[in-house]
């Protein structure tokens, strides 16, 4: 599942990779449409994508509640937090769909969850995750921390510069 979907550049590479089905979530119409025309440019097959139009937050109550469950999280939200003043309230976004995410993983399921907001740190933000899992009820373990690539280079002079950040989890059995 690709959650803040946009305009399905995961969910592609996830069919591409082999994944059996995704299921495909964003806010935005316009963005969606744009993801199914990428995935027909792709030549993929459309059968295994599903494309849901909805609030996040929302869609991921609805599924809980009607106990999905998934092997493979992708939580890619826009900006909660464009500065530090933002960061109390950004954390409880962070905190809600990633505890929702947690909650929607099988046993050994992975999630991959991100944030772009440089009103968060990398350790804040990891703090979050790890009381989200702690409130699922779940152990999991970092297997690989994410940052921005080579070609988005930091100045010295502007840390803040460094907003791109994820982890990489893995839901114990």
């Amino acid at each position: 599942m690709n959650c803040f979907c946009y305009t399905g550049g995961f969910s592609l590479y996830a069919l591409r990779g082999g994944a059996k089905s995704v299921l495909s979530i964003d806010a935005s119409g316009d963005a969606l449409r744009i993801a199914a025309e990428n995935l027909a440019l792709n030549s993929l097959d459309l059968t295994r994508a599903e494309w849901q139009e909805a609030d996040v937050f929302q869609a991921l109550r609805k599924l809980r509640d009607q106990g999905r469950t998934f092997d493979f999280i992708i939580l890619d939200p826009p900006k909660f937090a464009p500065t530090a003043a933002f960061a109390e309230k950004a954390a409880r976004g962070y905190k809600d769909i990633n505890l929702l995410g947690f909650k929607l993983l099988r046993p050994g399921g992975l999630l991959a969850t991100y944030s772009c907001s440089g009103g968060i740190s990398e350790d804040l933000f990891q703090k979050i995750i790890a009381g989200a899992a702690l409130d699922a009820g779940v152990d999991a373990q970092i297997i690989h921390y994410l940052h921005a690539s080579a070609d988005h280079p930091v100045l010295l002079s502007f840390p803040e510069g460094a907003y791109l950040k994820g982890l990489a989890l893995r839901v114990c059995a």
